[in-house]
Parts: structure tokens; C-alpha cells; sequence
């Protein structure tokens, strides 16, 4: 008889406190001199559920980042019932820590495993090595092998429609981003936010304070407010507390959430947000892996597939805007507006683009601002 679904929080102490007594027998430790051959998951009839882990890089809060996979492996679990069984280790650095983790659940006899940062890459593609059995989906990395794929969100699709929000309520013409790491990603959310504002009001800037965290909200409200000294009365951030949201409230600007909808932390501030939903895909994978027809691939989806929602409008933003970034968002769907399109300067004057549209390549390979992003971006 299946087991009835379970959700498991396991601390990283006690796995890692597994992992010594597991070194002896694991399949990398009786082979350490040579290469495990790789080979895809068969399909098979199964008498027990699929067993599915996920790897968070903060801890699981009400809101961000962490939160809103933690509600896609929720939602897989209420779809798939008793074929999944699931449960998830949080707070796990990126780097040794998250190889450790990772291994340990394999080892653990893990099936499906979901690594939900961009610096658990690497820790993966060498825990995958050793584990060719088990499958990885590692979100926000690039790297494939046979039993690891890759997916994220095309959030700069919604960063850019926010932007027009923004670009309509801001009384100075200055965001500010609350930026966590220097990575592609987060870059091209400061370059789209910046391009949507400038759709709607050409002379629009944006500041970036970089925190070099994902999740600290004493740091994260330190920077809030030193955007706002800055002279900006608009704030968003990609990092993974309400932080700067809840500073918006506090000071009378305006707010563009990201990840979760926090209008619960900013009230009156809050214009809009730009959310994650992971479930869907989450269901999917699942489905493959159980039916044995799993590929590794990459997956790089957006607003059209659901990827990427804008919350609910606030109170104060009107109609004629609304109606305007609703058009928007349909051309986006239907392919008929690029974020990145056209001539495109960038913040020193050169050549950002010039051309049609952007090629996935140059968007995921992007390193510097747009005209009208004040500073440089930091080395990593």
C-alpha cells in the first residue's frame, strides 16, 4: 500500500551528520578512479512513490524567493497525491555545503532532486557524476548533463511591465533596486525595470545598491533607505525578504514587489509585483520521471507559459496605466514586444543592441547596464 504523502524538513546538521557513515558504501567512494557511466532513468512499475527533494538557499518565510518554491512543491504534492513523496532541506550555503546536501540525498535514495539556486551549478553537475541515477533539475543554472536539466524564468518579462508602472507613478523619475548578486539574471531585471520606466518617461534612472546576500533584511532595509536618500521615491529588489518593500511603506514611496506579492508588507505602497510560480513544472517533471520519459533539457519560461505573473494592481494606480501594461503584457504573449529590441544604449554611451530583438544567448550572457542605470556592474 503507497504511504500517505509526507513533507520532511530535515536540518542540514542531520545530514550531514549522515553523510560519514554513508561514504563507505556510497557508489562515488568504491569509485573513485573511475567515471560512472551516465544513463537516463527507465520507466518502471512502481509500488511506492516517487521520491522528490528540494534544496532551498534561505530559509522558508511567508514571502520571496524560497517561499514561492516551496508553494510549487506544495501544489505538486496536492496534484500528484501519493505518487510523490517530498520534502526539502533549507538554508543551505552555496558551495562544499550544498555538494554535501545534495549527495547525501541521493544517497538517501532521493529520486528527483531540485536545487534552487544559481550557485548549487556546479555542486551539482559534480554530485550528478556520482549519482547517475538520480535525476537534478538545478533552476537558474546553465550547465546539462544526461541526468541534470536546467530551468528558470523569464522574469525580465515582468520586470519590464512593472517598469512601466513605475515609470507612470514615480514623481522624480528614480527607482531604486535593492540588488542581491552581479549574476546575468539579476542584471537583466535591472536593465528590463529601467527600459519599461523609460518606455512611458525616456528621462527615467535607476539606482542599484548591491548587497551581495540573498536573504539579510537588516542589510536589504539598509540599502531601502539609502536608495531613498538617494532621491529615489520608487524601490524593488531581488533579494529574498520584504525588506524593501516594507521601507517603501515606512517613507512614503512607491513599491514594485518581486517574487511573492507582498502587499500584505506594503499596504499602500506596493504598485505591483512581479511573482514566481514554479508549480506547474514542478507537476510535469514529476509526471516525466514517473512515466520514464524524462530529458534533460532547459527550460526558460515566462509570462505566456505562466512562469511569471504581475500581482494585482495597487489602489493608486489608474485605469489608463493599467489598461496600457494589460496591452503590453498580450504583445509579450504573443511575441509582438521584446524587452530588449531595437537600438539600445548603454550607461556609457556605446552600443547596447541594435536589432530586432535580442537573442536568448546575449540576454543570458548580460554584464553591463542600459542608458539611464547609474554606476557599473561589480565584478563577482
Amino acid at each position: 500500500m503507497l504511504r500517505t504523502t509526507m513533507v520532511q524538513n530535515l536540518s542540514r546538521r542531520q545530514l550531514l551528520a549522515g553523510l560519514a557513515s554513508a561514504c563507505a558504501s556510497a557508489p562515488w567512494a568504491r569509485a573513485q578512479n573511475s567515471t560512472p557511466s551516465v544513463s537516463r532513468p527507465r520507466a518502471v512499475v512502481r509500488s511506492a512513490p516517487l521520491r522528490v527533494a528540494f534544496v532551498y538557499v534561505t530559509p522558508v518565510g511567508a514571502t520571496g524567493w524560497t517561499a514561492q518554491h516551496d508553494r510549487g512543491r506544495l501544489h505538486m504534492q496536492r496534484v500528484l497525491g501519493r505518487a510523490v513523496h517530498s520534502r526539502f532541506v533549507a538554508n543551505v550555503p552555496e558551495g562544499p555545503d550544498a555538494e554535501r546536501v545534495v549527495s547525501e540525498l541521493a544517497h538517501q535514495g532521493e529520486e528527483l532532486i531540485f536545487t534552487t539556486s544559481f550557485g548549487y551549478m556546479e555542486p551539482v553537475m559534480r554530485a550528478a557524476r556520482n549519482f547517475p541515477r538520480t535525476v537534478f533539475e538545478q533552476c537558474s543554472g546553465y550547465k546539462l548533463a544526461a541526468n541534470v536539466g536546467a530551468y528558470n524564468g523569464r522574469f525580465y518579462q515582468g520586470r519590464y511591465l512593472s517598469g512601466m508602472v513605475a515609470g507612470h507613478m514615480s514623481r522624480t523619475g528614480v527607482a531604486g533596486m535593492v540588488a542581491s548578486f552581479p549574476i546575468p539574471e539579476v542584471i537583466q531585471g535591472i536593465n528590463a525595470f529601467t527600459l519599461g520606466m523609460q518606455a512611458v518617461n525616456p528621462q527615467a534612472r535607476m539606482k542599484v545598491v548591491w548587497v551581495n546576500t540573498w536573504y539579510d533584511p537588516g542589510r536589504e532595509a539598509d540599502a531601502a533607505r539609502a536608495l531613498v536618500g538617494q532621491g529615489a521615491d520608487v524601490l524593488t529588489h531581488h533579494t529574498n525578504s520584504p525588506a524593501a518593500v516594507q521601507i517603501a511603506e515606512e517613507k512614503g514611496c512607491w513599491a514594485v514587489g518581486y517574487c511573492s506579492d507582498e502587499a500584505a508588507f506594503a499596504p499602500r505602497a506596493q504598485l505591483t509585483a512581479v511573482t514566481l510560480h514554479w508549480g506547474d513544472f514542478y507537476v510535469r517533471t514529476a509526471q516525466d520521471v514517473l512515466a520514464g520519459r524524462w530529458r534533460s533539457q532547459s527550460v526558460w519560461d515566462g509570462i505566456a507559459q505562466g512562469f511569471v505573473k504581475l500581482a494585482p494592481f495597487g489602489v493608486a494606480v489608474p485605469e489608463r496605466v493599467r489598461s496600457q501594461v494589460r496591452r503590453s503584457e498580450q504583445d509579450i504573449v504573443r511575441g509582438r514586444l521584446h524587452p530588449f529590441s531595437g537600438r539600445i544604449l548603454d550607461n556609457r554611451g556605446g552600443l547596447f543592441f541594435d536589432g530586432v530583438h535580442m537573442s536568448d544567448g546575449q540576454i543570458q550572457r548580460m554584464d553591463r547596464y542600459v542608458m539611464g542605470v547609474e554606476g557599473s556592474v561589480p565584478r563577482l
